[in-house]
């Protein structure tokens, strides 16, 4: 029994250690500036920006792809981008709308559970055919969510500033790179 219990702990030791040793030897190490550019985009994974998330776009900058192509993040993002990388502050590429959210008229909505599916965030709720809700705090207004409703029963409606939603924009100020 006592043998038993000996060869086990021996076999783990012997297993953990071969476990450790690999995973030093063959770490694989990411890329540190797709990281920090990726933590500056917004993470809504919508796709205007021609990539199909926000990790694929982070990769395109960093191999040098422009860093004007993302609407959620709008020209605030582009600056952070810029500030990051040390080129040039672009306007957007992509027209900035204002801020939106999608509404779904809950008495057309037949319950496909398509919009669901569509929207990268899980901001729309709801089962199977049951009514569907989208929640509005966590809405991007990507539009992701429109095309694929085959009642067309889901809007996009433009928030507007109130007290509620109100964010101060921070002053940019220009600052130049002295070599």
């Amino acid at each position: 029994m006592l043998s038993a219990i000996l060869i086990m702990a021996l076999g783990a030791v012997v297993l953990g250690a071969a476990l450790g040793y690999a995973a030093i030897r063959f770490r694989v190490e990411g890329n540190p500036l797709v990281e920090k550019i990726d933590a500056i985009l917004p993470q809504t994974q919508c796709g205007q920006c021609g990539y199909p998330g926000c990790k694929p776009y982070a990769e395109a900058i960093a191999e040098g792809e422009e860093i004007n192509r993302c609407p959620p993040g709008g020209q605030e993002g582009v600056t952070k981008l810029a500030d990051l990388l040390g080129r040039e502050v672009k306007p957007l590429d992509i027209e900035e709308r204002p801020k939106q959210t999608a509404c779904i008229d809950e008495q057309r909505c037949i319950g496909c559970t398509l919009c669901i599916q569509a929207c990268p965030v899980d901001a729309i709720v709801g089962a199977a055919r049951q009514m569907h809700t989208v929640v509005s705090t966590l809405c991007t207004g990507c539009e992701l969510c429109v095309t694929p409703c085959p009642v067309e029963c889901i809007r996009m409606e433009t928030i507007h500033e109130k007290i509620d939603n109100w964010k101060w924009k921070y002053p940019v100020f220009e600052m130049k790179r002295v070599a």
